[in-house]
């Protein structure tokens, strides 16, 4: 009784509450409690993923909230795509990139800051990290880069068959990389500290279950409360005069907090390998699974689907991911490479503002 009486089950469940309410849209008042119950659910989150990687030890823990946090995001995309018909062609291409830039930039970025800020320099599997960014980048080009330039199609698109194998190369690649993250080559995705402290909490099955529980209403009600504050964070981007793609990615960096507040925590406490875990695998799980599921609906209901980048955004994802090869290839990191990845953050949002 008193597990169920904790802030981080009330607090989801007050927000679930208020989402099916239906008041959110029609009061300042309740977007304003929308916006305080979306901040805990993710604390929320963040609290429940770390009981569960306690018990289920790394790299898993990490992998969970990666794979739940995708497929709530993927949902959420299909859903909006057949509600938003033609306008809606390029949001899965939108969201990934955005995704995948607030990852590398924003996520690592602060990662690598903070942790060297306070720990001067840490320490990383470079082995571990190589195989994440092969993997990425191979994904990248595939889904993001290619269709800009393919010739079957006029414009940034796949024709079927180019979509079918585009869809089973991210499937192919993110499966083989769980293969090596979960069995393979686990060793190089656990650090000291995961090994020393794997068995020292003891987490019940019942305990187990509740946050699981709690970690998918966590992530749900965040990425939905997002999605209705949308139309108040629009006007409040237009009332600046500011372009309303940067919409986009005020709603992704909202459904990536519980990762961000897990991967940043885990660098303050030295834990920089569950850090880099967590967010380069977000971005794996963000492209490898989203893509192929939005290729799955688009293939089945003759739906258009855009997936190339301009050359500008192109220019930007490939100084981004260059930036990150860069900074992990040593397996030592310091916050100067947070800092030059956090600039990239910055250049992706003002050329965005000043196009």
């Amino acid at each position: 009784m008193k597990q169920l009486l904790q802030w981080t089950i009330i607090i989801p469940i007050l927000a679930w509450i208020l989402f099916f309410s239906g008041l959110i849209p029609d009061s300042n008042l309740f977007q304003t409690l929308a916006s305080l119950l979306l901040i805990l659910s993710v604390m929320s989150a963040v609290h429940h993923s770390e009981i569960i990687a306690h018990r289920v030890g790394e790299p898993y823990g990490t992998i969970i909230l990666a794979v739940a946090i995708t497929v709530i995001e993927v949902s959420i995309i299909i859903s909006l795509m057949f509600s938003g018909g033609e306008e809606t062609i390029s949001l899965a291409r939108d969201t990934v990139y955005s995704a995948t830039m607030l990852i590398l930039n924003g996520i690592v970025g602060l990662s690598l800051f903070i942790g060297g800020m306070k720990h001067h320099e840490q320490t990383f599997s470079k082995h571990s990290v190589t195989i994440v960014l092969v993997s990425l980048i191979s994904i990248i080009v595939f889904t993001l880069v290619v269709p800009t330039f393919t010739e079957s199609v006029h414009g940034s698109f796949y024709s079927t068959p180019q979509l079918i194998f585009a869809s089973l190369v991210c499937l192919i690649i993110y499966g083989f990389f769980l293969f090596a993250q979960t069995s393979r080559h686990r060793e190089y995705f656990l650090s000291a500290e995961d090994n020393q402290t794997e068995n020292t909490t003891v987490i019940s099955n019942k305990m187990l279950l509740t946050s699981l529980v709690f970690l998918l209403l966590s992530l749900g009600i965040v990425v939905l409360l997002a999605k209705t504050l949308s139309p108040k964070i629009e006007s409040i981007i237009i009332s600046y005069n500011l372009p309303v793609t940067l919409v986009g990615v005020v709603i992704a960096a909202i459904i990536l907090l519980p990762e961000g507040i897990a991967a940043i925590n885990a660098a303050k406490k030295n834990r920089l390998q569950t850090s880099l875990n967590l967010s380069l695998g977000s971005a794996l799980a963000s492209i490898g699974l989203t893509i192929p599921s939005v290729a799955i609906v688009c293939i089945i209901y003759d739906m258009k689907i855009i997936l190339g980048l301009e050359i500008k955004s192109i220019i930007l994802l490939a100084l981004s991911v260059f930036t990150v090869m860069l900074s992990l290839n040593s397996g030592r990191a310091n916050l100067v490479y947070g800092v030059v990845l956090l600039i990239n953050l910055f250049a992706f949002i003002f050329l965005i503002i000043y196009p």
